[in-house]
């Protein structure tokens, strides 16, 4: 398989498994030194925002501490375009930007609507023959998510 379609292929999945809560699966496409975050630019306080930020371990804990949490439950369906990848032979590495989408489907009569929007800005390591997720930084535009939602995108 070409680099670019295994990336390709890997940020799909990493969509996939979210939209069925296998956060086994999810971390197992991640490379061991792997760092998440949740980032916003809000224009009200004009600053940065971080919303969620672990590397595998605190995902690992995030991911089995979900059934303690009081949590909505409506399904999330993740849809990720990936724009562009840039592939560093030397670095053994790639960067790509991937536009997101994520759909929430109410439990109470299965309406279905837009919940957040954003950029993902991956940087996905190639050493090793099978690419995984080194770094993963979610870019929202959305800044208005509502209560119960512990579930990275």
């Amino acid at each position: 398989m070409e680099p670019k379609q295994s990336i390709d292929e890997l940020i799909y999945r990493s969509a996939l498994v979210l939209d069925d809560k296998d956060f086994t699966g999810y971390l197992d496409l991640c490379d061991p030194a792997f760092h998440y975050a949740i980032t916003a630019y809000s224009p009200e306080i004009r600053k940065e925002m971080i919303w969620l930020e672990h590397d595998k371990e605190g995902m690992k804990v995030l991911f089995d501490n979900l059934p303690k949490h009081n949590s909505d439950h409506s399904p999330l369906s993740r849809h990720i375009t990936v724009y562009i990848v840039d592939h560093d032979e030397t670095k053994q590495q790639a960067k790509a930007i991937s536009a997101l989408q994520v759909f929430k489907t109410s439990l109470d009569g299965g309406a279905t609507e837009l919940f957040a929007v954003g950029k993902i800005y991956d940087t996905i390591t190639l050493d090793g023959g099978t690419p995984k997720l080194l770094d993963r930084n979610i870019r929202l535009e959305t800044r208005m998510l509502g209560a119960g939602y512990h579930v990275p995108f």
